[in-house]
């Protein structure tokens, strides 16, 4: 991409705001301060850490790059940065669905209908000439990322991996033309004891001699992240927007995980030795940087190591629990996924966990929002994405 044909600012005809483009990896701080700027007295919000979003935002050290392209918008008011997105084409996306639709993603802005419009109406002029109808968002940068605009839950802090945004910020997409396409759940549970039914189908499947429940194996991490990812791209594949990760994105993945996956917390139950069923949490990095800014440098990683490692976390998000189809289907193990739930909250409860975030579940997938609720669980944050034709 020529980044000076990308730099020319240009000025929004209904207002005063100007929207300069920027490929992906270009003033990228400039990019992730406007962030500082719109949630500087949100006392929910965590910045998230620089060198992450630097290498997320970066289409050499970020394999979704690898089939993806996209720009980053910075809208600016009288010379201060008082917006941000970014537009994006998965084609992985367009190659599984035939849709013709992209992304919005990153969209933060100050509350001004005029200022997320602009930011919005770049966004769509961007994907309308790139061939899209469909657009899309918000996604950070693709469905198995960061998705959804926070409309409920505006009081707490996200859960590692999970958006936040201003309580304005739909009403502001909505103005802009956008109209809800989905919304998704974060489910809040309380580690405690188990609802008594739960207790009795966890014991009644561990009963079963062909089935036990492992933790995963820190030091053949690849090799367990790649069986993960099998029965991710399985137990998934009929859900909503569902991309399949690639295979660098897997060893990313792996590489990622093993420096704060907590083997309690990520499990395998395996049915004749075969992996037939994953649940894996994430210590929530969150309640350790929030006070960071961001910034590793000088003294936020010694920080962040002695509260993960020394102090350790209270609570986690719960990302992934999936069962294989061909154990989904047989009754004898319909309990599976139960006794996974029991199992997280007993192994999280010996470690100190005090709380755990479930997250996302769509809002139409009955079966785990009914697991999750019979299990105690409750929706505590709702995420909507939106879409228009272009």
């Amino acid at each position: 991409m020529d980044v000076e044909a990308q730099s020319q600012p240009k000025k929004s005809p209904e207002s005063n705001v100007t929207i300069v483009e920027r490929p992906f990896g270009v003033d990228t701080e400039r990019f992730l301060d406007v962030a500082r700027r719109v949630y500087r007295d949100d006392p929910s919000w965590v910045a998230p850490l620089d060198m992450d979003m630097g290498d997320r935002m970066n289409p050499k050290k970020n394999p979704f790059f690898e089939h993806a392209r996209g720009t980053t918008f910075i809208a600016v008011r009288n010379g201060v940065d008082v917006g941000r997105c970014t537009a994006q084409i998965d084609q992985l996306h367009i190659d599984r669905y035939k849709d013709d639709t992209g992304f919005f993603g990153f969209l933060d802005t100050v509350d001004d209908a005029a200022v997320a419009k602009a930011l919005l109406d770049a966004a769509a002029d961007w994907l309308r000439k790139q061939g899209m109808k469909k657009m899309r968002g918000p996604l950070s940068l693709s469905i198995n990322e960061e998705m959804g605009c926070l409309i409920e839950g505006f009081d707490t802090p996200p859960a590692i991996l999970m958006p936040h945004h201003r309580s304005y910020q739909g009403g502001l997409i909505e103005a802009a033309g956008l109209a809800k396409e989905k919304d998704v759940f974060a489910w809040k549970y309380e580690v405690g004891e188990p609802p008594t039914r739960a207790r009795k189908a966890h014991d009644e499947v561990l009963k079963l001699p062909e089935v036990r429940i492992r933790s995963m194996d820190r030091s053949n991490m690849e090799a367990e992240t790649r069986m993960v990812m099998e029965i991710f791209n399985e137990a998934w594949s009929d859900n909503w927007g569902f991309v399949p990760m690639t295979d660098t994105e897997l060893k990313k993945m792996a590489a990622d995980l093993k420096l704060i996956l907590v083997p309690d917390l990520a499990l395998v139950a395996e049915v004749n030795g075969e992996p037939a069923a994953i649940s894996i949490a994430l210590p929530n990095i969150n309640e350790m940087i929030g006070d960071l800014d961001g910034k590793l440098f000088p003294l936020g990683l010694p920080k962040l190591l002695w509260r993960l490692k020394v102090k350790g976390p209270t609570s986690a998000r719960l990302i992934l629990l999936g069962i294989k189809k061909k154990f989904r289907i047989q009754k004898k193990y319909g309990g599976l996924s139960t006794a996974l739930y029991v199992e997280m909250n007993d192994r999280g409860k010996r470690i100190g966990m005090k709380w755990g975030e479930l997250s996302w579940t769509l809002e139409d997938n009955a079966p785990v929002n009914v697991g999750i609720k019979m299990m105690g669980g409750k929706v505590y944050k709702k995420y909507r994405v939106y879409s228009k034709q272009l």
